[in-house]
């Protein structure tokens, strides 16, 4: 089949990319290469996506630099390129960010799904398969968060958009018959990740021997989810389309939507994670304890079991494990860059 991945110079989406090109479809891979971190991470992922194909198979991934937000460029690649399925990863990520330069999520985050939807509608693509991020739960202090869980009161903008990605979705599954599926990740790390996220922050400045920041004095919980199940939840999820035989409906009224949590379901101390990337790099870290920033929840923890009805799958490795792979690959990145 014939994908189109957005965010394909991203962390996770360059990693769904590759795999998609291992399983012998063709993608399409889309990014628009901003500055947020630095690019230099990106064009390396998009290499790394190349330099995995056999040369048999090099034309199975092509990479396209593009807008979301470019209305026009986008109408003409879903009318030139006849995509099979979608899956949408690109956005502008970062809760804290969306404090201080709000506009750009409205850019990327709202514009943007409005041209996927649009080019999922006019061009018949059977499945769109859509980011959604678990900070749509705010500070719910129901635990696990379940799908079913009302998500009314974001507290920060990148939430909101989340949350609103839903909504737009929703809409036009009911409108159009678009079967699309949103997969609510939390806390994604592993190897490739973001410099502008925890694990990454807190290992470069581990090994360098500088203080952390530690917010909310270390009084957090997080669902640390490695890349690798992220990957694979989202490469079964995108086989299972909405309102087809055996699809077990969540709405009775839209059987062309879903939305499934993505976690780990096991919820760590920002200290216990802490501590996993000392014994990982073997130094002691030295923390700088502060107060809550604004945007931040105080805990996200996942109920699976929704997904794993779905797929048969759930997210499992161990956070000890997983931070030993990044931290093994962080130091090899470093060195090489």
């Amino acid at each position: 089949m014939k994908f189109l991945v957005t965010g394909a110079a991203g962390f996770i989406g360059s990693q769904v990319a590759e795999q998609l090109c291992a399983q012998g479809h063709q993608v399409v891979g889309l990014d628009n290469l901003n500055d947020y971190y630095d690019p230099k991470l990106k064009d390396a992922r998009l290499a790394r996506i190349k330099a995995a194909l056999p040369a048999a198979h090099a034309s199975a991934f092509r990479f396209i630099q593009l807008d979301l937000s470019d209305r026009a460029g986008m109408a003409a690649l879903f009318a030139t390129e006849k995509f099979n399925r979608v899956i949408h990863l690109g956005a502008q990520a970062g809760v804290r960010y969306s404090i201080d330069n709000p506009m750009a999520y409205v850019d990327s985050n709202l514009v943007g799904m409005m041209t996927i939807l649009e080019g999922c509608r006019h061009h018949q693509v059977e499945h769109l398969v859509y980011a959604s991020s678990s900070s749509v739960y705010g500070n719910q202090q129901k635990v696990p968060f379940s799908e079913a869980d009302p998500v009314d009161m974001p507290i920060s903008l990148y939430a909101a958009t989340k949350k609103s990605n839903e909504l737009m979705a929703h809409t036009y599954s009911h409108l159009y018959q678009l079967p699309t599926t949103g997969l609510r990740f939390f806390t994604v790390y592993g190897p490739w990740g973001r410099p502008d996220m925890a694990p990454w922050k807190f290992t470069k400045a581990i090994l360098a021997g500088q203080q952390i920041d530690v917010y909310n004095h270390g009084q957090l919980m997080r669902d640390f989810t490695y890349i690798d199940d992220i990957v694979e939840g989202i490469l079964r999820v995108q086989d299972k389309i909405p309102a087809t035989a055996g699809y077990p409906v969540q709405q009775q009224n839209n059987p062309y939507y879903a939305l499934y949590n993505i976690g780990n379901n096991q919820p760590v101390a920002l200290e216990d994670f802490i501590s996993a990337i000392e014994a990982a790099a073997g130094v002691k870290a030295v923390k700088n304890y502060l107060p809550m920033q604004a945007g931040d929840v105080y805990q996200t923890y996942a109920d699976v079991s929704q997904l794993q009805q779905l797929v048969g799958f759930k997210p499992a490795t161990p956070l000890a494990l997983g931070m030993q792979h990044f931290v093994d690959w962080f130091k090899n990145y470093m060195r090489l860059n």
